[in-house]
């Protein structure tokens, strides 16, 4: 039998798009409620929305591109939203949701064999 090399899969802890995308949502829904943020502010997020509803788009000439403008307007309305926040209570808000998050090494090694089954 030939000699298999041994590979390592390294996954990052960091997480990958999705756990991003449920970050900001999470973060922006806190800072919606939080009643140090101003209310003309949280009408960012919430106009952004609206125009998602809105029956007439920006440039709906282009069929294929009256969606990605869509999604342009309701990702830069929640973008906005969370940088004029302060900077304090999206730290405090960021602190919270980290701190949910598993993040620790597990220091524990399991010895294990494998064999090959033709």
């Amino acid at each position: 039998m030939a000699e298999k090399k041994q590979t390592k899969i390294m996954v990052p802890p960091q997480g990958g798009v999705m756990r991003d995308l449920v970050m900001r949502l999470k973060l922006i829904v806190l800072l919606m409620a939080d009643k140090r943020v101003s209310p003309f502010l949280k009408l960012l997020p919430v106009a952004s929305l609206v125009y998602l509803f809105f029956p007439f788009d920006l440039v709906s000439m282009i069929p294929g591109v009256s969606a990605l403008d869509d999604v342009a307007i309701v990702s830069l309305g929640g973008y906005l939203f969370v940088e004029f926040c302060p900077p304090d209570v999206v730290q405090e808000h960021m602190k919270q949701l980290s701190s949910n998050l598993d993040t620790g090494t597990n220091d524990e090694v399991v010895d294990g064999e494998s064999t090959d089954v033709t």
